[in-house]
């Protein structure tokens, strides 16, 4: 069975190798390690194996298992990377370095208020509903434009854009549809793969990946 320093270095290889025909620099590529449902002590190997930047997708979750690690390890980044409600908009922006869910006017309102008063900006991507799901998250892809331009005016760092692809279908089509949207908007960063699909959304220009089975072992 593998341990946590061989599933990250297996990821980290896989990674750069396809970093090289895309001519892209590993270092461009942010890994972020969803540690979500995973208690401190699954965490704590991948930390010992050099891993520095996680990602939770709730916030009392991560609450209840980030300080004491924080403490240990200042270095470490957090990333929220689930949906976000606007009633807790104060205490993500106390607790994470970056947020992947922004996707509508009342969390955007919510959450400038929050960096307003705490005196601290947090970089935020804008989630995308790429396959244009119902059930999903994410700022539908015509309302785009009205909504970036409303983050850019209240001040808000906007990191880039986010997206989840449709479950069981190709996900290539819909990162180089995030991709061309990005590129449109005048936008670099772009969170789009996760365990099954990360090498493709590198190849296709994903500055951060979502991986979570991959180094935690296991399907979730």
């Amino acid at each position: 069975m593998q341990n946590a320093a061989s599933r990250l270095a297996e990821v980290r290889s896989n990674i750069a190798r396809v970093c090289k025909p895309a001519r892209r620099e590993p270092a461009d590529v942010t890994l972020i390690a969803v540690s979500k449902t995973h208690e401190a002590a699954a965490i704590q190997p991948l930390i010992d194996a050099g891993q520095r930047v996680f990602g939770e997708n709730r916030v009392q979750e991560a609450q209840a298992k980030w300080p004491a690690l924080r403490e240990a390890h200042p270095d470490i980044a957090l990333h929220l990377i689930g949906q976000l409600q606007s009633n807790k908009a104060e205490e993500a922006v106390a607790l994470f370095d970056v947020i992947h869910s922004l996707d509508r006017p009342s969390l955007l309102t919510a959450l400038a208020k929050a960096m307003d008063k705490a005196g601290k900006r947090v970089p935020c991507f804008v989630q995308v509903n790429i396959g244009d799901e119902a059930q999903k998250g994410g700022c539908p892809i015509a309302e785009l434009p009205a909504f970036l331009e409303a983050v850019r005016a209240a001040d808000v760092p906007l990191a880039g854009l986010m997206c989840i692809p449709p479950a069981d279908t190709e996900a290539a089509p819909f990162f180089a549809m995030l991709a061309k949207l990005a590129a449109d908007h005048g936008l670099t960063g772009l969170s789009m793969g996760m365990s099954g699909d990360y090498e493709t959304a590198v190849m296709l220009g994903a500055t951060h990946v979502r991986v979570g089975s991959a180094l935690f072992g296991g399907r979730g």
